[in-house]
């Protein structure tokens, strides 16, 4: 039986669609991971599950149950937020038993769900300090064990660790990884981050303009995206985009002409919805990006910027006219990810070189991918 279905779900604020014909469905124990850029509605579409939002058409089940209607208290659920949302005036302890004494649950009831969530989130030298004298961290893992004591059939992450300074991130997304591992529950999780996305979830479901763009695990969606957004979205750095020109295809294989690079020959799907001269978008991941090196094509650049992380070096150049239509930098500069340490400096004249194996092609309707499954 599938933990959460969500049907046909619609939702607007005045004459604003915000969901549009939202169907998902969550299996039991599976981290969900909904990612998306802002405005796209995740945060609202986990609003509604929570019954903090009510939705105007579709339907909800939890473990089969009609919950479209219910009470948010009734749901079964509980709800991690951005800003902990802990009272001030109690104590760790009090925080994390809160829903159960609302619950009206018994003293020993509340005090074992306490006691065992401490202890899953190594809180237990922290039960009878207040929240003022916690870190984010630790505050954020107070937030958590509130959730973890009521045994929820599903639980709900809102950005939970957008607050948190960089290396504090990533010790939480190992802790709720590890968490989710031990208990074996039902998450669904919104974040703006795509490596959070990345490393914890089952699934990812990418979200863009209220409506759902591809449902897939991190592996299905970097390596075949739907679409030319999914395929812009998921990567860091972001995939590089070209405009290139069909100049033949047949048998498989689309021929596209690229300023700077000639022709290559790329594995496309069957029936490509495209015609010998529509211009389509090439993409090109930054990691598939080599300097002269390989037999493939190659194209001369210019070095602008370039950043050394430790063991990897990233080059953003000037490829004219291989200039990109998409950049994360505001500019036209490709961005090649190498995986070693180059000395490189700004004005360096280098070639870059790529595999057609690794080139990706968007057109037709929706800028749907054309290129064959890799």
């Amino acid at each position: 039986m599938s933990s959460l279905e969500l049907e046909n779900i619609n939702k607007s604020y005045g004459g604003f669609q915000v969901l549009k014909d939202i169907n998902l469905s969550v299996e039991e124990g599976e981290f969900i991971v909904m990612v998306g850029p802002s405005g796209c509605g995740k945060s609202t579409l986990l609003k509604c599950i929570a019954g903090l939002e009510p939705i105007e058409e579709g339907a909800m089940r939890i473990k089969g149950g009609d919950v479209t209607k219910m009470e948010p208290g009734d749901r079964d659920i509980a709800m991690v937020f951005q800003s902990y949302a802990l009272y001030p005036h109690m104590t760790v302890a009090e925080n994390m038993g809160f829903g159960l004494r609302m619950a009206k649950r018994p003293k020993a009831e509340i005090k074992d769900g306490v006691d065992r969530a401490a202890r899953i989130l190594r809180l237990e030298d922290q039960l009878d300090k207040r929240p003022a004298q916690l870190s984010g961290g630790q505050r954020q893992r107070v937030a958590i064990g509130r959730a973890i004591t009521r045994s929820p059939a599903v639980f709900l992450f809102d950005e939970p660790l957008s607050n948190l300074d960089a290396a504090l991130r990533t010790q939480m997304r190992v802790e709720l990884s590890t968490l989710h591992a031990q208990l074996g529950a039902t998450m669904i999780y919104v974040t703006h981050d795509q490596t959070e996305a990345m490393t914890m979830s089952d699934r990812i479901v990418v979200l863009n303009g209220g409506r759902i763009e591809q449902v897939g695990t991190p592996e299905e969606l970097y390596v075949n995206p739907r679409n030319q957004f999914v395929a812009s979205f998921l990567g860091a750095p972001r995939m590089n985009f070209f405009e290139g020109t069909v100049a033949g295809s047949g048998a498989g294989v689309l021929t596209v002409e690229l300023p700077g690079l000639g022709r290559i020959d790329v594995p496309s799907v069957d029936n490509a919805p495209v015609h010998t001269g529509d211009t389509i978008s090439v993409g090109i991941r930054p990691e598939h990006m080599r300097i002269a090196r390989g037999d493939g094509p190659r194209v001369s650049a210019k070095v602008r910027l370039v950043e050394y992380l430790g063991k990897e070096t990233i080059v953003y150049a000037d490829a004219t006219p291989l200039a990109c239509t998409s950049s994360e930098t505001g500019t036209d500069n490709v961005t090649v990810h190498l995986p070693e340490v180059r000395h490189l400096t700004a004005d360096d004249t280098i070639e870059i070189s790529i595999d057609p194996a690794d080139v990706y092609l968007f057109g037709g309707e929706d800028d749907a991918t054309l290129t064959a499954s890799k």
